[in-house]
């Protein structure tokens, strides 16, 4: 996609929101790379899976993500045979534990969600692996005594050792002529090794090694020579300590690594789950909707709503503003929309809206729009909007435009959507009306989607001599002298000039003088306005006949699902049938009554029973009561 038209359109911040949503690192960093798709089976299928994963969360299972973490680096590393630390360990086995929880979590989804089902049937339990972890390594990161016998073997040595030199200390320190010459009556610990507090004077009295000296020089720190052997012997435990756990470590780590490949897939399928989940999430929180994705290149927006603010406002509640829902239509009798009306009355928050809820869209989201909107696929978003900040441009944002119109005709094609603001602005008007003409010429005859917003009267009438464009308006209220942001198809904004300034108590005379002007172009004004009513007329007529002929797809889609699910239950019933009247002895069936796989003992077609051997006894059962072993796990759930 143009990436200066994903700027303009802020696309980085559904991104951003999207990440919001995610629960794991995994997850954000794929809504962080959401990119819009031109495969129309792709974009379906993706609508679809969050479609699923609304249902799932409305009916109460919600993806188990807890324990889950990015241990990918980890497992590469395992699988070319480096030692994994502890610290790196206990979030595989966290990790591990957590591919048991999706695997329960898929056993209890049944049909209504069968493309979840497939996307998390590589997810493998690895629980048992977690276990073999957990079992070696405690909480805190500690190997544990039982993690091996040798392991177990060495501690209690060295324990054994700890209090023998433990137990000489305390010895000493019951010596009165000993404790004549030490410091203070404790000993301390410098390392790994049990030291005396000796006066320096005294450094004579005690034979040992000395470990350090005090800041002031007056206290020396001695290892009694009685002790210091026992801490020799001490360090070539420990030595061997270090050695076991270290073997422990390369053994956890080379299961880890054998592992990799279903640990990598589970990963990725987590994440993927998880980008699907906050798009969900997202979905659910905000009302919205799976779109229509079609490709006819029918854009049929309702009452949709401009995701960002939508965002915005939610954020402030306290200010009471809400987003207004528009109506917007390409595609389906006409391909070009010219929108008029005045300066912020929502002209381009339409086209930011249409353009954003198309990216959306073809990203995998649904949409902040009514049930039922429709979104062709489009394979580029081309947009040149820059927000007026005054009654006059410069030449150099004019230069701008028309350099940024000319890149767009160069990417332009029958299967784009375009987006001009403010076409023909920022020159003469006579010139730009030229222009501006010329240019929706350009877009009807490239044949693509396009919706233009102007404040050039001429182009206004456009849509008169062109049946592939239509007008389209922002709604002012005279009353208030305030927009409404509604946008209305089939009409073209009036200034209504006159109405606001008898309004805004402009003077009488003044008033008369400019109808006088007015009454000159009488005639025209009068046959555009007569125009414009049987073109509302016909619009309105059209909506009418599209909302029926939405309404009538709907019913359609429920008979036709409502069918296919008839269909389906005949055809399993009758192919169970037949493997019933085939079954023949040492034939393995399942029961559900005793929940084990049964062998045929023999077959009673008459009777319409069997028997059937399980453990040591063998029972009398109907052909309803048994089904084939691998539907097992289904008629589990």
């Amino acid at each position: 996609m143009d990436a200066h038209t994903l700027n303009l359109l802020e696309y980085d911040k559904i991104r951003a929101i999207v990440a919001d949503f995610a629960t794991t690192s995994m997850g954000k960093e794929l809504a962080r790379a959401l990119e819009p798709s031109r495969k129309i089976a792709t974009i379906r299928h993706e609508l679809a899976l969050v479609t699923e994963l609304v249902a799932s969360l409305q009916s109460g299972l919600s993806p188990p993500f807890g324990g889950v973490h990015d241990v990918r680096m980890a497992v590469r590393r395992a699988a070319i045979g480096t030692m994994l630390t502890v610290d790196q360990l206990l979030p595989v086995a966290d990790t591990l534990l957590a591919t048991g929880a999706f695997y329960r979590y898929r056993m209890r989804l049944d049909g209504r969600f069968s493309k979840l089902l497939d996307l998390l049937m590589p997810i493998e339990d690895l629980g048992m692996l977690a276990k073999n972890i957990n079992d070696c390594i405690d909480a805190r990161g500690h190997v544990k005594d039982s993690a091996s016998p040798e392991l177990g073997d060495i501690r209690q040595r060295l324990g054994q050792l700890d209090e023998h030199v433990q137990s000489e200390i305390r010895r000493m320190l019951r010596d009165p002529e000993l404790r004549k010459v030490l410091r203070f009556p404790n000993a301390t610990i410098n390392g790994d090794h049990y030291v005396l507090p000796v006066a320096s004077n005294h450094r004579q009295k005690i034979a040992g090694i000395v470990h350090r000296t005090s800041s002031t020089g007056e206290t020396i720190f001695i290892e009694p020579a009685a002790v210091a052997s026992l801490s020799a012997e001490r360090s070539v435990l420990k030595a061997d300590e270090d050695r076991e756990c270290r073997k422990i470590l390369r053994r956890l780590s080379g299961e880890i690594g054998k592992s990799a490949r279903q640990i990598n897939a589970a990963l990725d399928v987590i994440g993927q789950v998880d980008l699907i989940t906050a798009k969900a999430k997202y979905a659910r929180d905000f009302n919205m909707f799976e779109p229509d994705v079609n490709a006819e290149g029918r854009l049929w927006l309702r009452s949709a709503r401009h995701p960002l603010l939508d965002h915005l406002f939610r954020q402030q509640p306290g200010d009471g503003r809400t987003v207004v829902p528009i109506e917007v239509r390409l595609g389906i009798g006409f391909q070009v929309l010219v929108i008029t009306g005045p300066n912020t009355g929502g002209k381009t928050a339409a086209l930011k809206t249409t353009g954003l809820l198309a990216l959306m869209a073809q990203s995998g989201l649904h949409i902040p729009a009514a049930q039922g909107s429709a979104l062709p696929v489009f394979d580029h978003v081309l947009a040149d909007i820059g927000d007026e900040q005054s009654l006059e441009q410069s030449l150099s944002t004019f230069s701008s435009h028309i350099s940024r119109i000319a890149s767009i005709f160069d990417q332009v094609t029958a299967q784009s959507l375009v987006l001009f603001d403010e076409l023909g602005s920022g020159t003469d008007p006579t010139e730009g009306a030229a222009l501006g003409r010329a240019i929706l010429d350009q877009l009807v005859q490239v044949g693509c989607a396009a919706l233009v917003t102007t404040h050039l009267g001429d182009l206004k009438t456009y849509a008169f001599s062109n049946e592939k464009a239509e007008n389209g308006a922002v709604e002012f209220d005279i009353e208030t002298l305030k927009p409404t942001y509604r946008l209305l198809i089939g009409q073209f904004g009036m200034s209504n000039a006159l109405k606001i300034a008898r309004r805004l108590k402009l003077p009488r005379e003044l008033l008369k003088r400019a109808r006088r002007y007015l009454k000159r172009r009488k005639g025209q004004r009068v046959e555009l306005v007569q125009l414009q009513q049987l073109r509302e007329d016909a619009e309105k007529a059209k909506v009418e006949a599209l909302a029926a002929a939405h309404e009538a797809e709907l019913e359609k889609q429920k008979y036709e699902k409502k069918l296919a699910e008839l269909e389906r239950e005949v055809a399993t019933t009758a192919a169970l049938r037949d493997w019933r009247l085939k079954l023949q002895p040492n034939d393995l069936v399942w029961s559900p009554d005793f929940g084990k796989i049964a062998k045929v003992v023999r077959v009673d077609q008459r009777k319409g029973t069997l028997f059937i051997s399980v453990g040591i006894g063998q029972w009398e059962v109907f052909f309803d009561k048994i089904f084939p072993p691998e539907e097992r796990e289904t008629r589990k759930r």
